[in-house]
């Protein structure tokens, strides 16, 4: 199963990001034990285009080959993350949720 993550970035450091990441790639792991998880990567650390370019690859080499949509932390306050939830909804992408607050 291909696993495309949405999560907020801006105002975050790499580190934070990517600890964020690891957090919602055990809990998809955790989900769908039996399956084999493919983590799309789009986290494109040295891209140099703005912010709806970034979307925009974010969807292209994303979102468009993922099976499952995983939404990380109070995506819906940001505006790429509720983009990328609009898009997974209306084009039948299966999601699901991790509110990365620590249990």
């Amino acid at each position: 199963m291909k696993v495309f993550i949405s999560q907020p970035m801006k105002g975050r450091s790499q580190e934070q990001i990517l600890e964020e990441r690891q957090k919602g790639i055990a809990f998809i792991q955790r989900q769908y034990p039996n399956q084999t998880i493919e983590i799309l990567d789009t986290y494109f650390k040295d891209f140099k285009g703005n912010r709806l370019e970034f979307l925009g690859k974010s969807i292209s080499e994303g979102l468009a080959k993922a099976d499952r949509a995983l939404f990380l932390g109070n995506y819906e306050a940001y505006d790429g993350c509720v983009c990328e939830h609009v898009i997974a909804k209306r084009y039948g992408i299966p999601t699901s949720y991790f509110s990365l607050i620590e249990e």
